[in-house]
This record gives C-alpha cells, structure tokens and sequence, in this order.
C-alpha cells in the first residue's frame, strides 16, 4: 500500500548491553552494564534500503569491526532523510542553538543505508 515511501520507523535505543554479565561490589545478582559502543536500531521505510544489514561487531558483540555508525552519524542520516539540514537544525539550551550533531562537522551520513 505504499506507507513506508514517506514513513521513516525507527526502532532502538542509546545504547546496548554489555555481552558478559557483572557482579559489582560484592553483589550477588549478575547484571549486563551500558554498552555505548555497540548498539543495534532498525530503521525501515523513508527511503532506507530494505533488509540489509550494516555494520559488524566481533563474534563477542564487544567491538564495532566493520562500517561503525556514531550517534552523531545516524542522527545526521534521520535528519537527512526528513528533508532537515543537520548543520542548520538546532534547538534553545542555555541560551544557545545547540545542533542534534554536536558543535563539530564531523557527523557523516550513512549513504550506504540509503535506497
């Protein structure tokens, strides 16, 4: 039915889980910490190529080894897909216009992902 063509979903969050599990402190349950560096999102219609997958962790899911995406970079490749200027779209904090990017240029966007 044609919804996706101008429907971006996006499913994920700010970051995974650490692959081992951890006591700390003496505790005695185990848990899985915040892991930053290696996280998964699903992006689907609005213009991302359909079923691939990008992007490769080692065999512990540990380590970004191949193609690795910052936040800064999948938040420049959401913005561009919704017609947006990263480096233009910005937001009142402390008096300031802060970028969604951050303050630098180095937010690359994702060609690869798109259809």
């Amino acid at each position: 039915r044609g919804l996706l063509d101008q429907t971006l979903v996006i499913w994920g969050g700010e970051f995974g889980r650490t692959p081992m599990n951890e006591a700390r402190n003496g505790s005695t349950f185990l848990g899985r910490d915040h892991h930053p560096n290696c996280f998964t999102m699903l992006l689907a219609g609005g213009g991302i190529k359909p079923g691939m997958v990008y992007g490769e962790t080692d065999e512990f899911g540990y380590n970004v080894v191949r193609d690795k995406v910052s936040v800064r970079d999948l938040q420049q490749t959401i913005l561009h897909q919704l017609g947006l200027d990263a480096h233009r779209f910005g937001f009142p904090y402390l008096g300031l216009n802060q970028r969604l990017i951050g303050p630098t240029e180095e937010a690359q966007l994702v060609k690869e992902i798109l259809s």
